[in-house]
């Protein structure tokens, strides 16, 4: 999708925030996606690469840290459970699950992300107006 701007360094991670890629509100439902995707508990971390494979980062880990702050606010919001796994040498790890709530969120997306992609489309719009140019058929930065 984004084949333009798959950050690799942090200069083209800058770039990239210029034309909006790194969009942290769609953190959450990504993480929800990846967690439904699995029938067993996921450790963060491998949240973090999970959603680092899907086409919105192009193989660029997101910020682990807004990863790990956004599974705090959906546990408290009841969209997600953690469980510590203390199986494995070392420190103990959180692992992460869906709830029934965090799966009715999933649905709201949907929804929410067709009324985003309206949204977009008005502006793209808005824009190539002011531009005084066509609206683009295809999208140079998709690929």
């Amino acid at each position: 999708m984004w084949s333009v701007c798959t950050p690799r360094s942090n200069e083209v991670f800058t770039e990239c925030a210029l034309i909006g890629k790194n969009l942290s509100r769609l953190l959450q439902p990504a993480i929800l996606a990846v967690l439904k995707a699995n029938t067993e508990p996921l450790h963060g971390y491998v949240i973090v690469q999970r959603i680092a494979e899907s086409p919105m980062y192009g193989g660029s880990k997101p910020d682990a840290a807004g990863v790990y702050r956004t599974l705090a606010q959906m546990e408290k919001g009841e969209l997600v459970t953690s469980t510590w796994d203390t199986s494995q040498h070392g420190p103990a790890k959180k692992c992460y699950s869906i709830t029934e709530a965090g799966e009715l969120a999933m649905s709201r997306w949907v929804d929410t992300l067709g009324c985003y992609m309206d949204a977009i489309d008005e502006l793209r719009g808005m824009i190539c107006d002011s531009l005084q140019i066509e609206v683009p058929e295809h999208h140079p930065c998709c690929g």
